[in-house]
Order: C-alpha cells, then sequence, then structure tokens
C-alpha cells in the first residue's frame, strides 16, 4: 500500500477506534455506572473456567430503584455514538472497507464467503479492542456490556410513542412517529424478591378527526415472553430493548423482557425459576395486554434461547423428580408449573441446547468472532459451578428432557456460531417427535447478531425476516388451532 494511502487509511482507523471507545468511556460524571474504561483492568486478577467463581462485596446487585436510576440513565444516554460510527462506517466505499480489515488483519471474504466487508470490520474491530474474559469482573462487565450495547441501538428504539390525544389523531401523527410505548414493572421473583420487566405495547392511532381514543389491538391475542442472552451472566431488558421494541412494532403483539437474576451471584436454577415465575405471571395478567394465557410465545437468544426451550419443554412435561430433588423451593417450583398453561410457539434464536457435548461448529467458529471458547468456558463456570445441579442435568441441558411434547418452534441459527449444530440437533430431535418445527439459518452471521441489527444493513433485513417469519409461523398454528377446535 503506498504511504499517503496508509496514512489515510490509518487516520480513518484512528478515528473510528476512539468513538467505538468513548462509549466504554461513558458519560455522566459521578453516578458510578458509566465510569468504565477499556483499558482500566491491568490489576484485575483472571477469571478462567478453573478459578473459583467468587462476587466481590462491593459487587452488589442494584436494588430495584437502583436499577430504575440506572434504566433512566440509559435511556437517555445520548447521542447513541456507536451506532452512527458503526453504521457509517458502513457507508464508505468497498475498497476502503478491505483496506481496512486488511490493516486489522481481519477475516477475508474467502475466509467467510456470506459476510460482507462491513461485518468483517466489525468482527476485525472487535477482535482488537476484545478483552479477554477471562480478565475481567462479571459485575464489571455488565455495567461495560450494557453501555455499549445500548449505544449501538437506535435512538429512535428509545422515543416513547406520544400518549397526547392530538397525537394519536391520524391526520396529526408525522411519518416515522414512534408507535411503541414500554413501562417498567416490578413482580416477584421465584423465592418472593422484586423483580424487574418491561411491558411494550403499540399504540394504535386513532381514525380521521375523531376525539375517541381508539382502544389499542392484538387481532393475534398472542403476548410474546422474552429471556435475554448474555450467558446467563450478563445482560438485561436494556441490552436487549431493541428487539423487543422491533418485535412489537412489526407484530402488533405486547411485549414482556424478563430481567431474571444473573450468575455467578446467582448460579442455576436460579435464572430458570425466575423466568418460570415471570411466565406464570404473564398468564395470571394476560388480560391488561388484550391477549388469552392459551396465546404465550416464548423468545430468547442465546442463553435466553435455552430458557425459552427449558421453559417450553417444563411446562408442558415438568420433570418431577429434578425439581423434588432442590428441596422445598424446588417442590414449589413444579407445582408452579403444574397450574401453568403450555406456551402457544417459541422461537429460539441461536440458542444453548446441549451444555456438554461438541458438535463440528464448536471447533469451526469458537475463535475469531463474537463468542469463543474461552466466553463459553468462563460463562459455564459461573453458571454451574456454585450450583447444586451438576453439569448434566435435565435443568440445565434441554436436549436432555423430555421434549416430545413441546410445542411448534421456529428456530433460528447463526451460521458463524460455535452454538450452531447444538440448535440444528434440537430441531432435528423435534422433528423427531413430531413437533412442528421451522429452522432459519442466517448465513453470514455471527453469535449475537440481533446486537447488530440497526448498524448493518444486511443484518437488520435478516432480523426483520425472523420477527415476520416468526409471525406467520404463529398465525398458522393459531388457524390450525381453530380448524382443530372446530
Amino acid at each position: 500500500m503506498p504511504h499517503s494511502a496508509a496514512l489515510s487509511v490509518n487516520t480513518l482507523l484512528n478515528k473510528a477506534v476512539r468513538t467505538l471507545n468513548l462509549t466504554s468511556l461513558g458519560q455522566g460524571g459521578n453516578d458510578g455506572l458509566f465510569d468504565i474504561s477499556l483499558n482500566s483492568r491491568k490489576e484485575e486478577k483472571p477469571l478462567t473456567a478453573d478459578t473459583d467463581v467468587q462476587v466481590r462485596p462491593d459487587a452488589k446487585q442494584l436494588s430495584i430503584k437502583g436499577k430504575g436510576l440506572h434504566r433512566n440513565l440509559m435511556a437517555t444516554y445520548q447521542p447513541h455514538l456507536l451506532h452512527y460510527a458503526m453504521k457509517g462506517i458502513g457507508h464508505l466505499p468497498e475498497a476502503v472497507l478491505e483496506s481496512l480489515v486488511g490493516y486489522l488483519d481481519g477475516p477475508t471474504a474467502k475466509q467467510y464467503e456470506h459476510i460482507d466487508a462491513h461485518l468483517r470490520l466489525i468482527l476485525a474491530v472487535n477482535s482488537k479492542l476484545k478483552t479477554p474474559l477471562q480478565l475481567t469482573k462479571m459485575a464489571e462487565l455488565r455495567k461495560r456490556f450494557a453501555i455499549d450495547t445500548v449505544a449501538m441501538q437506535s435512538p429512535k428504539v428509545w422515543q416513547q410513542a406520544s400518549s397526547s390525544l392530538f397525537d394519536t389523531i391520524k391526520p396529526f401523527t408525522k411519518k416515522n412517529e414512534p408507535s411503541v410505548n414500554w413501562e417498567d414493572e416490578t413482580i416477584s421473583n421465584a423465592d418472593n424478591g422484586d423483580m424487574l420487566i418491561r411491558c411494550y405495547q403499540k399504540q394504535i392511532s386513532a381514525a380521521g378527526f375523531s376525539f375517541k381514543r381508539k382502544a389499542k389491538r392484538n387481532p393475534d391475542k398472542t403476548v410474546m415472553l422474552f429471556f435475554h442472552g448474555g450467558g446467563f451472566c450478563i445482560g438485561d431488558v436494556n441490552t436487549h430493548h431493541e428487539f423487543c421494541h422491533a418485535v412489537c412494532e412489526q407484530t402488533g403483539w405486547p411485549v414482556v423482557s424478563v430481567d431474571y437474576r444473573l450468575a455467578p451471584e446467582h448460579p442455576a436454577p436460579i435464572g430458570l425459576k425466575d423466568c418460570i415465575a415471570a411466565y406464570a405471571w404473564l398468564a395470571d395478567n394476560c388480560q391488561k395486554f388484550g391477549t388469552l394465557p392459551s396465546r404465550i410465545v416464548l423468545a430468547g437468544d442465546s442463553a435466553g434461547g435455552g430458557l425459552s426451550t427449558m421453559i417450553a419443554q417444563q411446562v408442558i412435561s415438568p420433570t418431577a423428580k429434578a425439581w423434588q430433588n432442590l428441596g422445598a423451593d424446588g417442590q414449589k417450583t413444579f407445582e408452579t408449573l403444574q397450574r401453568l398453561p403450555p406456551p402457544l410457539a417459541q422461537m429460539p434464536l441461536y440458542p444453548v441446547t446441549d451444555v456438554e457435548n461438541d458438535y463440528p461448529s464448536w471447533e469451526l467458529y469458537g475463535e475469531g468472532l463474537l463468542l469463543d471458547h474461552a466466553d463459553v468456558a468462563v460463562f459455564d463456570a459461573a453458571c454451574l459451578q456454585n450450583s447444586p445441579l451438576p453439569r448434566q442435568h435435565v435443568l440445565t441441558s434441554p436436549m436432555l428432557g423430555d421434549n416430545r411434547h413441546v410445542c411448534p418452534t421456529y428456530i433460528v441459527a447463526a451460521e458463524l456460531d460455535v452454538l450452531r449444530d447444538e440448535a440444528f440437533a434440537y430441531a432435528k430431535q423435534l422433528e423427531g417427535y413430531g413437533v412442528a418445527v421451522q429452522t432459519y439459518t442466517v448465513y453470514g452471521a455471527p453469535h449475537g447478531f440481533i446486537h447488530l441489527m440497526s448498524v448493518h444493513q444486511g443484518l437488520e433485513q435478516e432480523t426483520n425476516h425472523i420477527i415476520n417469519g416468526f409471525a406467520r409461523f404463529v398465525r398458522e398454528v393459531i388457524s390450525i388451532q381453530d380448524v382443530l377446535a372446530a
């Protein structure tokens, strides 16, 4: 490369990296929530899969009040610099993008034939900036992950739909006006403590100049219960806000996103129990969303996808012995499961379904992408090391349970994902039992691709296709059920 060209590429790269770093340096001064730097970890002791998982005394989880304040700060975090930087880079000429990828020793088109230069550049920058997970305290990782993930999201999904009477009348509605409202509620977790959920509903505009507010409509009478991913250790309702917002906007369904407790402070199966408690709450409160208890659909990505598959299994065919072996609390959860209506359908996205077996994708895509072998090892240790459950157990590995009667399933796999083949194995197992299954593979996508939905054009189209595909799938299930009931 000529010297002058190298200088211009280097200048552009430095600007991009500085922009990326800004989101981790944070804003807000003395609140203590955003004071995280990508380069401030020199004195940390490594956390590896062989290290006892310990929680620092000062790394307490936020109180409900504190979480509410945290969410308000995140909701007002502007101007989403990472979103603009990553999306803007995608508009650079192809030759410039390829030069940047080469400069960073990123993956080539020959390595990953279905990935364009923009996504390969994102992977290359991630590889350069990523600090090995074993060097990071989990509490700090959560904050940094939340900051960077929210900063990637489109600012428009943080704008509430107007509740003004005039703004709901069609002639007063502006083009591209936000159409989704959401609010956080506090419900009881599995141990009768406080747990946050975020409830999304689509605002329906009134027609013409009528001054009568048109009631919110949900023609499918369906509601989605969503479980975020993050290795059972990181993530919250903010990190997956954009996706839940998109589901509500595109389908018209209400969406309830669950802020379940995380490992290592709360090892397995506490997160699963919290999600079951959220399911029970939703089954009892469907009326407020204009939905039916028989039309709850489940969804989640990665670890959340694993929780979806586990709940789809345990609500329909609860494993009595597994729960009873957990004592009085386990028996309480088992009794709750027995009274719950079965889910209508589920959509696990690149889910965790088999924690023990190695599949070909484990070796193919375990390095250099958004989720690698080291990440999985640390998440597994954090989640299972202090768990009362053995590593191979029906409540940690959905493939080991009774899936003969699982609800219809629309499973999404990412081609370039270490977990890809266990998603395929789960789909094959369900098909063998005669369960209605549809599998959709996103070619050229890494694990966690829904976080890139508004910064990468191709992944935005794929994510929208997935949401619409699942909506069609669910409506077909409803149609078949109606015919059978007639």
